[in-house]
């Protein structure tokens, strides 16, 4: 018998429309009656494996102890690897397919402890097709592991070091420029950057002007006036700023308006960080500006 747990928190690309999130926690809660399910989301970019696990790693800290069911799995009914991982020495245990979506949090919890194959049967729903995994292997996997079935029990241990990585795109630098990448835009129009404060040469300063270009055109564009900033009220105007956000990463945001929108930002667009050459950003008195171009990859 191994460890109970009362708390599944779930995460899909499913959206709310159909019955799929429905089903998968009506079948937990036909095997466990005992847990909660907490719905982190269900609307991650169908078959966006990226995207999904970045909002686990966003998540993965904040989350109750007990099961992860995350499903994002574009390659649902082919050979890859239906997965349950422990982590924090059997704190948690995340369910779901090998593609890279669960790596990310699998890291940020501290590494992965022991990890099976689900491939037990006995521990499945029986089903003629194969194309709904969430609600045949992963939700009965994450409502026995609440009842205390040992993750051996489940399916055949598999070697973590072997399990696919997550992809997440890394900034570049040098002494005069930081190239960075909108990882995550969200519904207030927040450009999440993958870059957080310690990225940026202090000798960039706070007061910044920001250069938007259009995809066709990366060395034109227009210029704005933009600050870092702690909050958005900082931003009032329609001024456009570099906000810390709750993750600890730098987002492209303005006040109570989508930046996203206004500057035409999407996720994998690249933004580049540059000192600027103008009078007041180099000696004198005057501050320290940085230059923003912002181009679609």
């Amino acid at each position: 018998m191994g460890r109970r747990y009362d708390t599944v928190s779930f995460l899909t690309d499913y959206g709310t429309q159909d019955e799929f999130v429905g089903v998968c926690k009506s079948v937990i809660r036909e095997i466990a009656p005992h847990a909660v399910v907490i719905d982190l989301t269900h609307g991650v970019a169908p078959f966006d494996v990226r995207a999904g696990s970045l909002a686990l790693a966003r998540s993965i800290s904040y989350v109750a102890s007990g099961v992860v069911l995350a499903v994002v799995d574009p390659g649902v009914a082919t050979p890859r690897k239906a997965l349950a991982i422990e982590v924090a020495d059997g704190e948690g245990v995340l369910v779901g397919p090998d593609n890279g979506l669960l790596a990310p949090a699998v890291s940020m919890a501290g590494g992965a402890g022991r990890a099976v194959h689900l491939n037990n049967a006995d521990y499945q729903l029986h089903a003629i097709g194969a194309t709904f995994a969430g609600r045949d292997v992963f939700a009965p996997a994450a409502a026995h592991l609440c009842n205390g079935v040992d993750l051996f029990e489940l399916g055949d241990p598999v070697d973590t070091d072997l399990l696919l990585p997550g992809v997440i795109p890394l900034p570049q630098s040098d002494e005069t420029k930081v190239i960075t990448q909108v990882l995550w835009v969200d519904r207030f129009g927040n450009a999440q950057l993958n870059v957080g404060p310690d990225d940026i040469p202090a000798s960039f300063g706070d007061r910044i002007d920001v250069r938007f270009s259009a995809p066709a055109d990366p060395t034109g564009g227009t210029t704005r006036n933009c600050v870092r900033a702690t909050s958005f009220a900082e931003l009032a105007g329609g001024a456009v700023g570099l906000v810390l956000d709750s993750s600890g990463m730098l987002a492209v945001a303005m006040d109570q308006r989508s930046a996203a929108e206004e500057l035409g930002l999407d996720v994998g667009d690249q933004v580049t960080l540059t000192a600027s050459s103008d009078a007041g950003a180099g000696g004198g008195n005057g501050p320290v500006t940085q230059q923003v171009s912002i181009r679609r990859s």
